[in-house]
C-alpha cells in the first residue's frame, strides 16, 4: 500500500511541478545571446501599418534600414545616456512647470542636472526617422519624429557657410517648389507662432518687401534653429498630401546636430503636424517603433478601423491620456501597477499619482523611485543566474548584465498596467533590455511625474488620440 501511495505521489507531483514550470515559462522569453549585437542588415518585413491609412515607414537612425549617410558615427551609448538623461531632465522639468529637474531624475554619480527650461524641446537623443517629401515638385527630407516636440522645420537653402549643419540630403530650397509661401508678419498665423513660445519677432528682406515671420527654437541641449516661418506641400506617400503644412524653413542651425535634414513635431499644441492635419486626418496618430536598430515601423496619421473602447475589435487596449493646460505638448498616462515574471510587485498606487509622459524621443523610462527599486530588486532576482556588471555609462543605468558563455538568455517578461486596466507585456529582449541594462531608471522621489521611453514602446503600435482622451497600444504590431 505504501508502494503505491509514493508511486502516486511521485504520479502527481511531477504532474504539478510540471504545471508550475510551463506557467512559469509563460513569464519569461528564451533568446539567443546573439540578439543582443547589433543588426548588420535591413529587415523591413515586419511592419503592419493599414495600407488605407497615412502611413509611412520609420526606422531607427543609426540602424542599417536609416538612409546610408545618415547611419554613420553612431555614439557610444555612454554619450546616448547623456543625451537621454539631459532631455529626461528638461521634459521633467516642462512639465512640472519651471521647476527643478534635479530632484526629479537621480543619479548614480550624486544629484541630477538642472537643465534650464529653453523655448522649444529638447531634441538631442531622439532615434527614429521618416522620409516625406516636401515642396512641388516633391523633394524627399528625413527628419526625426517627436511627441515631445509641436513646430516642425528642416533647413532651407540660402545657408550661409557655418550656418547649417551637414545633412544627408540636399538642403531645401524654396525657390524650387511651386507650393511654398513665407508667412507675412502682420498675418493670424505668425501671432499665434508668437503665442505658442516660438516667434523669434519678424525680419525684413532685400528690395523693401514686407517683413516676414521668423521662428526660433532653442532646445534643451543649447541647439538652436532660426528661420522663417512658411507654409508648403507636405507629402506623406505617394497621393496623400498635406496642403499649407506650416512649418520653420531654417536658414541658421547651431549645435550638436547630426545629419539628419529636420524635425517632425507630433506634440499637441497646434503647430504640430497631428494639430495642423486634425481636420483631414481625424486627429488620432500612431507609430510602432521596430524591436532592433535594423528593423522598420511605421508612423500613422488617423485612427485604425474599429480603434473604439472594444478590444476584441481593434487589437487596442486603451487607458485614458490627459494633457497640461500649461504645457499642451505632452500626452500624460497613468501606471498603476508593474509585474515581473507574472508576479505584480507591491508599489502603492500613491507612488505614481503625478503620472507619466510617453514620450518618443525618451529612450529609458524613469520611474519613481519606490517603483524602480521594486522593480529593480524583482529584475535581478530573476536574473540571478547572470553575472551583473558595475554600473557604468555614466550611472545612468545600474541594473547591467554580462552575458558571454551563455548561448541563450532567460528574461523575465515586464507588464505594465495603466488607470482603466490596461496591462501590456513588454516584449522581451527588446523592450526590457538596451545593450545589455534594463531600460528603466529610478526618479530621486516620489510622486514625480515619470517618462515612458521608447525602448518599452517598441513593437507595439501606439495610438493617439487627443479627442477621445486615450492612448491604445496593440502588441506585436512590427
Amino acid at each position: 500500500m505504501a508502494y503505491y501511495h509514493l508511486l502516486l505521489c511521485i504520479l502527481l507531483c511531477s504532474s504539478y511541478y510540471s504545471i508550475v514550470l510551463a506557467v512559469n515559462l509563460n513569464n519569461f522569453a528564451v533568446v539567443p545571446a546573439r540578439s543582443f549585437e547589433p543588426e548588420a542588415a535591413c529587415s523591413t518585413s515586419s511592419a503592419s501599418s493599414d495600407p488605407n491609412r497615412a502611413s509611412v515607414p520609420l526606422v531607427h537612425r543609426h540602424g542599417p534600414c536609416a538612409p546610408s549617410a545618415a547611419s554613420g558615427g553612431k555614439p557610444s551609448l555612454a554619450e546616448r545616456l547623456r543625451r537621454d538623461r539631459a532631455r529626461a531632465n528638461y521634459i521633467v522639468t516642462k512639465a512640472t512647470g519651471g521647476r527643478t529637474a534635479a530632484t526629479a531624475l537621480s543619479d548614480a554619480a550624486g544629484g541630477g542636472t538642472s537643465i534650464p527650461t529653453f523655448l522649444g524641446d529638447s531634441v538631442d537623443s531622439l532615434e527614429y526617422v521618416v522620409t516625406l517629401g516636401i515642396g512641388t515638385p516633391a523633394v524627399q527630407q528625413t527628419v526625426l519624429i517627436d511627441t515631445g516636440s509641436d513646430l516642425s522645420w528642416v533647413q532651407c537653402k540660402p545657408c550661409g557657410a557655418g550656418e547649417c549643419y551637414a545633412q544627408k540630403d540636399p538642403l531645401f530650397d524654396p525657390s524650387s517648389s511651386s507650393s511654398y509661401a513665407s508667412v507675412p508678419c502682420d498675418s493670424d498665423a505668425c501671432r499665434k507662432l508668437a503665442a505658442g513660445a516660438y516667434g523669434h519677432g519678424c525680419t525684413g528682406v532685400s528690395g523693401g518687401a514686407a517683413a516676414l515671420c521668423e521662428y526660433g527654437i532653442e532646445y534643451g541641449n543649447r541647439a538652436t534653429t532660426t528661420g522663417v516661418y512658411s507654409t508648403e506641400t507636405l507629402t506623406l506617400k505617394p497621393g496623400v498630401v498635406v496642403a499649407d503644412f506650416g512649418f520653420g524653413c531654417g536658414d541658421h542651425q547651431h549645435g550638436p546636430y547630426e545629419k539628419f535634414d529636420g524635425l517632425l513635431g507630433l506634440g499637441g499644441a497646434p503647430e504640430s503636424l497631428v494639430s495642423q492635419t486634425s481636420s483631414q486626418f481625424g486627429g488620432p496618430f500612431s507609430y510602432c517603433l521596430p524591436p532592433t536598430s535594423g528593423g522598420a515601423g511605421f508612423l500613422t496619421l488617423g485612427a485604425p478601423p474599429n480603434s473604439s473602447s472594444s478590444t476584441a475589435a481593434s487589437g487596442l487596449s486603451f487607458t485614458p491620456m490627459r494633457r497640461l493646460p500649461s504645457v499642451p505638448t505632452f500626452y500624460i498616462v497613468t501606471l498603476t501597477g508593474i509585474s515581473v515574471g507574472g508576479a505584480p510587485l507591491a508599489i502603492p498606487p500613491s507612488a505614481f499619482s503625478s503620472g507619466m509622459v510617453i514620450d518618443s524621443g525618451t529612450v529609458i523610462t524613469g520611474l519613481p523611485a519606490t517603483a524602480y527599486a521594486a522593480l529593480r530588486s524583482a529584475f535581478r532576482s530573476a536574473m540571478s543566474e547572470y553575472r551583473l556588471l558595475p554600473p557604468s555609462n555614466g550611472g545612468v543605468l545600474d541594473t547591467c548584465y554580462d552575458f558571454t558563455g551563455h548561448a541563450n538568455v532567460t528574461v523575465p517578461t515586464i507588464s505594465l498596467t495603466f488607470s482603466g486596466g490596461a496591462t501590456i507585456d513588454l516584449a522581451a529582449p527588446a523592450g526590457v533590455l538596451v545593450d545589455g541594462c534594463l531600460a528603466f531608471a529610478g526618479a530621486g522621489t516620489d510622486n514625480a511625474i515619470g517618462i515612458i521611453g521608447n525602448v518599452n514602446q517598441r513593437t507595439f503600435e501606439v495610438l493617439y488620440d487627443s479627442g477621445k482622451g486615450t492612448v491604445g497600444f496593440r502588441a506585436g504590431a512590427c
